[in-house]
């Protein structure tokens, strides 16, 4: 099956050369000019969707309306466009509802983890009327896919709530650490930490430290629309209100 990679940056990429390695043929997109080992890069959007069985969207939630409304009209029906950018249920929802009323199904695909640490191998969710196609084609691949919901924005909402935690978490280990050079006790603070965390908990904390430093924007942005997710249900947001003042804070120290 041919597939196509809308959004070749560093999980896009990652994706491509992937699957490409694991035998898929696959084809990509960017207006950027890199290359990725066994990717034949096309000159459009919809050079690339054309004949394609399955349709890979990681351009980032700020362009994922506009590069659905490019694909669609070169889409088949029998293909799926499955959309893993991080982004609001109900933003989900509108784009499913979009590929709907062009007659092609729609997977909100989750993914559950940064991209970089496990590779192709980092667990994804799935919910929609193009979950189950989906997750037959890239687990077919090997890829770890799971449908956990009958609708758009199902898979995306599970990965919100998961975030309150997963964020929150580096927000505490960036304060306690802060705290700790303060008070000359660092290592021995850090050292606490990791042992809490497992026995890879010194990376696990590296990662919470750098991450968060090199996203702040993009994770304050998905902090927002799980702030809105969760007043929406009622939930409490004390955690949440928290960790979007302080990504806020690290961006606009590195700005």
């Amino acid at each position: 099956m041919r597939i196509a990679v809308l959004g070749l940056g560093e999980a896009g990429s990652i994706y491509a050369r992937g699957l490409a390695e694991r035998g898929a043929e696959v084809v990509g997109f960017d207006p950027r000019p890199d290359d990725v080992p066994g990717v034949a890069r096309e000159r459009s959007i919809a050079d690339a969707v054309a004949g394609a069985g399955l349709v890979l969207s990681l351009v980032g939630s700020r362009h994922a309306d506009d590069v659905l409304g490019e694909a669609l009209p070169g889409m088949t029906a029998t293909a799926a466009f499955a959309d893993f950018n991080t982004g609001a249920p109900a933003s989900k929802r509108d784009l499913a509802a979009r590929a709907t009323a062009a007659g092609i199904p729609f997977a909100d695909v989750a993914v559950m983890a940064p991209v970089p640490r496990a590779g192709i191998g980092t667990e994804l969710f799935a919910s929609g009327d193009g979950a189950a196609s989906t997750a037959a084609t890239l687990g077919g691949f090997g890829l770890p896919i799971r449908v956990v919901g009958d609708d758009a924005g199902d898979a995306a909402g599970i990965k919100l709530v998961r975030s309150v935690f997963m964020k929150g978490l580096a927000g505490l280990v960036f304060e306690s650490l802060d705290a700790a050079e303060r008070i000359g006790a660092a290592d021995e603070v850090r050292a606490q930490l990791a042992a809490e965390l497992g026995p890879d908990g010194d990376a696990f904390v590296t990662r919470l430290l750098d991450g968060s430093r090199q996203h702040a924007a993009r994770r304050e942005h998905e902090m927002l629309d799980t702030r809105d997710f969760l007043q929406g249900l009622g939930s409490p947001t004390w955690m949440t209100d928290g960790t979007i003042a302080w990504l806020r804070s690290l961006r606009i120290g590195d700005s």
